[in-house]
Order: structure tokens, then C-alpha cells, then sequence
């Protein structure tokens, strides 16, 4: 008994468009007959149809869909996807490694300078230490010397100040 394509699509439980690129796929010599715009499929073509899809043959429809192959080209664009992704997981692993040993080393070189920092800041204040002039010694010497030269300059100023020095520039 002939069987279109629906009915056959229902049977083996795929669409109708993935049986016709079955028969589009198959010999000139195995194309089943058209009447019309419709194929008319005949017990030889459900069978070349069946064995190009992978199917067994067997008499229960229902064994048929479950013993069902996946389709060859189907699986290598399927091989062909996982390698690519296991490239590119393989370059971001290397390239998470990379950032990884950056971050370090900038952390390492942060905690060398915070270190240096601390020393010279150490080494600043022992120097300022020993420079430092100790209170009451120079400082109060300069002071004390600017202070008597005043004192001296005053008290010349009043001991000639009589009546008679008065017109007189100094």
C-alpha cells in the first residue's frame, strides 16, 4: 500500500522536511515516483528511505523510532563543536592562569614597596633625631645674641641723650 511523506514522517517520527532531504539525498535510481506534486512511496522506498536514515527494519513502527540512529553528519558538526569549545575552555584556562600570576605579582610588588616605605620613613625619623638641635643651644644662643646687641644699642641711646645732642644726626 503507498504512503506519503506525512505518513511516513508520523511513523518513523521525524518531520516532513528531514524525509524529504532523505530523498533528495538518495541515487536518481532509488527516487520514488511523483504524482503530481506528491510523492508516492511504495514499500521499496520506505525501505531505502529507512536504511539512508538509519533505521532498522523492522515490522513495529514503534522499535523503529526507538532504535533509530542518529544521522552521521549530525554527529560530526556535533564532534566538530565540542573540540572547538574545548580549544577555546583550554585558551581561557591559560589566560585565567596568566591573569592569576599578574594579580600575584602586582600584590607581591605592592607589599615590597609598602615595606621600603616603612623602613625609609624609619630611617627619616632616626636622621631628624640626630640633626635636631638639642633645645636651649644654638637656637637660644643666636636669640640671646641678637637680644644683647639690642640691649646695648638702647642703652647707648639714652646715655647721650642730652639737650645739647638733640639738633645732631647720628
Amino acid at each position: 500500500m503507498p504512503k506519503t511523506i506525512r505518513e511516513l514522517a508520523d511513523e518513523l517520527g521525524v518531520s516532513k522536511q528531514r524525509i524529504q532531504q532523505i530523498i533528495a539525498k538518495l541515487s536518481p535510481s532509488k527516487t520514488p515516483n511523483k504524482e503530481g506534486n506528491r510523492y508516492v512511496l511504495n514499500a521499496q522506498d520506505v525501505k531505502n528511505i529507512k536504511a539512508l536514515m538509519g533505521f532498522e527494519n523492522n515490522k513495529s513502527s514503534t522499535s523503529e523510532s526507538t532504535n533509530r540512529l542518529v544521522d552521521y553528519d549530525v554527529y560530526l558538526d556535533v564532534i566538530d563543536s565540542i573540540k572547538e569549545k574545548d580549544e577555546q575552555i583550554k585558551s581561557l584556562l591559560e589566560v585565567q592562569k596568566q591573569t592569576q600570576n599578574l594579580l600575584d605579582q602586582q600584590q607581591r610588588l605592592a607589599l615590597q614597596d609598602k615595606k621600603l616605605l616603612e623602613e625609609y620613613k624609619s630611617e627619616i625619623k632616626e636622621l631628624k633625631s640626630l640633626n635636631m638641635p638639642k633645645k636651649g643651644t644654638e637656637e637660644d644662643d643666636v636669640i640671646q645674641k641678637e637680644n644683647s646687641v639690642e640691649n646695648i644699642v638702647k642703652e647707648t641711646q639714652k646715655k647721650n641723650k642730652k639737650w645739647w645732642h638733640f639738633g645732631r644726626r647720628m
